[in-house]
């Protein structure tokens, strides 16, 4: 597009409210207190971090040598009899699975340190979510169970084995029923070890229960086709995607999966080819995938039924009865618009619905029947096994336990006590029965109602197997002993039982030998050691089956009309509840470097909150963060701050769920407030949309966000184009065509062409059409380079340490590619701010050749390397901060505490045995330095080193960063620019590369290829 078009951070700086023209005045929220210490005085026993830092309950002690075995600690002393498989220095990987994803774990003498993608893996493709980063540091979670209990106190396993099996055989002679509670499980030996406990005793069922459902898309398959199962579906095959409130890039059943499958039509090598898919969003609030859409359309939750039913009528030619128009006029228009382009793609395209409601998917089955979906884009003989949960199954057990009539409850990663919409009706159900244990390594909200808890392993420490997708099979194997006295869950199972195979491990691998390896799809695979080794076994998929849609829609029309009229006949806003990235459904609300991972859209960390469109909040005339309560029809009131959230649709307040724990541990515990009650069961499932009312209150509840913390000033850092630009000139908003005078302060002393050029050049290359702004590396980035967590207060200072930070641009087309801002008038058109659109820009040290921090450091602890890198000399730094007031992409952040030896800080990174969770081979940094990007220096050095070794050159692709290898889009790529068949001087090569603030001159080492968006022209006149 042209520069200069708009783009902003936030409303406060597009607005240049006074409180961020002040802030922004300064490089620094707060000066430091020379004079408080160098008068000895310190800093402040009494800041409000040390507060926050004393809550955070990690530590490793427990875990010193659990890598080992269980004898006492001696500092100093070196192997005597050294374990064959450890060399110290050396790292180990395991194969290993996270949430049906294949994953490998970076063990360090012993010791689980980072998790990474396996490359081979079928879902994410070598990417990882946030969650799967963050998971290595919940191993060391000192809130986790550190023995089994009984009626809240700490007990043996014998006595507790001996208690619950005296509890099942009474039951059992009684002929009372057994439910064990779970949720979604998907591994096949698991089920198989449920299935003898159900044999052994025959009043036991299983209950599966998910926090967030998807009976909804099951019921209506079964109801459509006959199959009651998730489908598979297959983003890459599609060229015309449309979803209505589905977020399948960020939370929607596996959004690193869809992430991989969504780029190949979008990154670079699909651009070259001129090909790119489009992209159509209706939704409520803005979501991550909404963000990343070529063409979003905010419409209320209780038009997303009606919008169906429109879009029905336009490609089949018939009227549905009761069709009307949307709130949204252009919503009305952009229907008929994606009726034609669906149509013009017939069996390369794809409709998605985020609902749970069994109507509204029994639509969509309808329009993707229509459009030959079945058998290219969504495979139902292949099926996600993922979240098979049964909502009806769910609400007869609770009724079945309040009535009397189940006598023991066993539950196995569930915790309904937090996160069903009813939580009263579990407290009531679980006073009426005899036995109630949980699983939980937690003291959760559920396990406090339990009279036992038989506290589950770590996944990391445990044996497994797992099967997200039909005919996709992952292993689980421990890279570390149990660092408490805890115990599998399927092994209390089989002690239970008095099953004959007593331990798990065992059992798991009969299973594969005799069962799985043995017969049916996999017979004649490798073997169980090598299944180990690769960590994954694919079996050959059945053919995808077209199926024809048949149902009379009549009625299900009726029902969508009658439900969309009851809600908005209900309040004046409706009530959007959604996941964030980081939190999901709230089991991991313990784990700070998720909470203090920025949201990918709102960039709030530590909180959750009521997203409002800015001219709602201008009606009610409210402040920023004010305090409002929010009240559902069915009695359910919270208290949040507001937020204005740009995109969000009029007469709407999005909330999301996973936060308002109160017993998830000392970092989750009372952070946000509990949207779950706001759920309804509704026509069999468990919906999320319903009328509310909105209460001002007087109060201020200040959030803390990061989106302005590191501005700009209005400078050209962003660049797009559309498609059809971009089809007449590869350069289209690279800038490419424009002149900038340039002045260089490095006076060249020689020619450059006159001197070799060094083996090395790191440099990087990011896709901002293929980045979709997930977060994923930053938290890898944490993980990797020991980078610590400051808390929710200083994070509100402007102190977050992330070394690479997202930043989201909103930005408003008025039809001429341009906005001026100054113009109060023109602010004003924007009305709204519904039609605002996003881009995603990762931003880290861009490890300039001409580095204007180098130039400003008295004490040479900014330096140039001969490799091309920006390095830090942490040892020679004073903290003067002069680099981090002249780089013009503020990505250096001043360490003010000593977040690694401070005894004042009592937290996860400040214990005695930090190695044990920290990288090794990353420095921790002493308080009053700069820190920031070193490329993952030690990778570069591990790699080269190892290409030593074996006497041969180091190969491209050899060393990934760690941002590079979690991302699941790969828009990031990592490498050598002298070498000129490197894929990342592929892709600086590009026609759509360009360089941030190129005009300064300072040569920057990472390139940025423009964004471009498949509009729809008809909808930007």
């Amino acid at each position: 597009m042209d520069s200069n078009k708009k783009y902003w951070k936030g409303l406060e700086e597009l607005n240049r409210t006074p409180e961020f023209v002040e802030k922004n005045k300064h490089e620094f929220a707060e000066p430091i207190p020379i004079e408080e210490v160098l008068s000895g005085g310190g800093l402040s026993a009494k800041t409000p971090r040390r507060d926050f830092l004393k809550a955070l309950g990690f530590g490793v002690g427990a875990v010193t040598l659990a890598a080992c075995q269980k004898v006492p600690v001696h500092k100093s002393i070196p192997y005597l009899v050294k374990p064959e498989e450890i060399t110290p220095g050396i790292a180990n990987y395991y194969s290993s699975t996270y949430e049906g994803s294949a994953i490998l774990v970076k063990t360090r003498e012993g010791r689980p340190i980072k998790v990474e993608g396996n490359p081979g893996d079928l879902l994410s493709k070598g990417g990882l979510s946030a969650q799967a980063q963050a998971s290595v540091l919940e191993l060391y979670d000192t809130s986790r169970v550190k023995d089994p209990k009984l009626n809240g106190n700490p007990t043996g396993w014998p006595q507790l084995d001996k208690f619950v099996k005296d509890e099942l055989t009474a039951i059992k002679a009684g002929g009372k029923r057994i439910s064990i509670v779970s949720s979604t499980v998907h591994s096949p030996s698991t089920l198989a070890v449920i299935a003898d406990f159900i044999t052994a005793f025959p009043t036991a069922s299983h209950v599966t229960y998910d926090a967030v459902s998807y009976t909804g898309i099951i019921q209506a398959n079964k109801n459509s086709f006959g199959k009651a199962v998730l489908p598979h579906y297959y983003f890459d095959k599609a060229d015309v995607i449309v979803s209505f409130g589905a977020d399948f890039l960020g939370t929607w059943i596996s959004g690193e999966e869809f992430t991989s499958q969504y780029v190949k039509n979008r990154n670079n090598k699909s651009l070259e080819a001129k090909k790119m898919s489009r992209h159509i969003q209706f939704e409520s609030g803005m979501s991550l995938t909404g963000t990343n859409a070529d063409v979003r359309m905010p419409i209320k939750p209780s038009e997303d039924g009606i919008a169906l039913m429109n879009l029905y009528n336009a490609l089949s030619g018939t009227s549905l009865p009761g069709s009307k128009k949307l709130t949204n006029a252009n919503a009305d228009k952009a229907i008929v618009l994606v009726a034609k382009e669906l149509l013009a793609a017939k069996g390369r395209s794809l409709v998605v619905a985020g609902s749970n409601d069994v109507s509204v998917q029994t639509l969509v089955n309808a329009i993707n029947s229509l459009l030959g979906s079945y058998g290219t884009t969504i495979d139902l003989d292949n099926p996600s096994r993922q979240y098979a949960g049964n909502d009806t199954d769910w609400t007869k057990f609770v009724a079945d336990a309040k009535a009397g009539l189940v006598d023991a409850v066993l539950f196995l990663d569930a915790n309904p006590a937090y996160d069903y919409y009813n939580a009263k009706d579990i407290e009531a159900a679980l006073k009426k029965v005899r036995l109630k244990v949980t699983f939980s390594d937690h003291d959760d909200e559920t396990a406090a109602l339990c009279n036992a808890v038989a506290p589950n392993l770590h996944y990391l420490e445990s044996w497994g197997d797992d099967s997200a997708i039909e005919g996709y099979y992952t292993v689980v194997q421990p890279t570390i002993n149990p660092v408490n006295n805890t115990r599998q869950a399927e092994e209390s199972l089989l002690l239970w039982s008095d099953n004959a195979v007593k331990t798990y491990y065992t059992y798991l691998r009969a299973n594969w030998e005799t069962n799985l390896l043995a017969k049916g799809a996999l017979a004649g695979q490798a073997g169980w050691e090598a299944l180990l080794q690769k960590g994954f076994i694919n079996a050959a998929p059945a053919a995808a089956g077209t199926y024809s849609f048949a149902l009379d829609l009549n009625a299900v029309a009726q029902t969508i009309l009658s439900q969309s009229g009851k809600i908005a006949a209900g309040g004046k806003y409706e009530l959007q509840v959604y996941q964030t990235p980081a939190m999901r459904d709230g089991k991991k609300a313990n784990n700070p470097w998720l909470q203090e991972l920025p949201d990918p859209v709102t960039k709030v960390t530590w909180d959750n909150f009521a997203a409002m469109s800015p001219s709602d909040i201008k009606d009610l005339g409210l402040d920023e963060f004010q305090v409002v309560t929010i009240k559902s029809v069915n009695g359910y009131s919270v208290s949040l701050p507001v937020l204005s959230q740009p995109g969000q649709a009029r007469g709407t307040v999005s909330v999301a769920v996973g936060y308002g724990r109160t017993a998830a541990g000392l970092v989750g515990n009372n952070v946000g407030k509990n949207a779950y009650p706001f759920y309804n069961l509704l026509n069999g499932t468990f919906q999320t949309t319903s009328a509310v009312s909105v209460d001002v209150t007087s109060d201020i509840f200040p959030l803390s966000q990061t989106q302005t913390h590191h501005s700009f000033e209005g400078r050209n850092v962003i660049r797009e184009a559309t498609f059809t630009e971009y089809k007449k000139n590869a350069a289209a908003g690279s800038g490419k065509d424009e002149e900038h005078e340039k002045y260089d302060l490095w006076e060249k002393s020689v020619d450059d062409a006159s001197h070799s050029r060094p083996v090395y050049d790191w440099v990087m290359a990011i896709d901002l059409n293929a980045c979709t702004g997930c977060g994923a590396c930053v938290v890898a980035c944490s993980a990797e380079n020991n980078i610590p967590v400051v808390g929710k207060d200083e994070v509100g200072r402007r102190r977050e340490m992330h070394w690479i930070r997202i930043d989201r641009y909103y930005s408003y087309d008025n039809g001429k590619g341009e906005l001026n801002v100054t113009k109060e008038k023109e602010i004003d058109e924007l009305k709204d701010f519904e039609n605002v659109s996003v881009v995603h820009q990762p931003m880290l040290c861009q490890h300039c050749d001409h580095a204007p921090c180098e130039t400003v450091c008295p004490v040479l602890a900014t330096v140039h390397s001969s490799e091309g890198l920006n390095q830090m000399a942490y040892n020679r730094c004073v903290g003067t901060r002069y680099c981090a007031n002249n780089c013009p992409y503020k990505v250096r952040r001043f360490n003010w505490f000593n977040y690694w030896n401070d005894s004042r800080f009592d937290n996860y990174l400040s214990n005695e045995h930090t190695q044990l969770v920290l990288n090794p081979d990353v420095t921790t940094r002493f308080r009053g330095v700069m820190e920031k990007c070193s490329m993952c220096v030690q990778r570069i050095q591990a790699g080269k080193l190892k290409a030593k070794i074996e006497k041969r050159p180091l190969a491209d692709g050899e060393v990934k960063v760690a941002c590079q290898q979690t991302c699941s889009a790969n828009a990031i790529v990592f490498g050598n620019r002298n070498d000129p068949n490197s894929e990342v001087s592929k892709a600086l090569n590009s026609e759509r590369t360009y360089y941030v603030l190129e005009e300064l001159n300072v040569k920057p080492g990472i390139g940025y290829q423009v964004k471009v968006r498949n509009t729809l022209s008809e909808l930007q006149a």
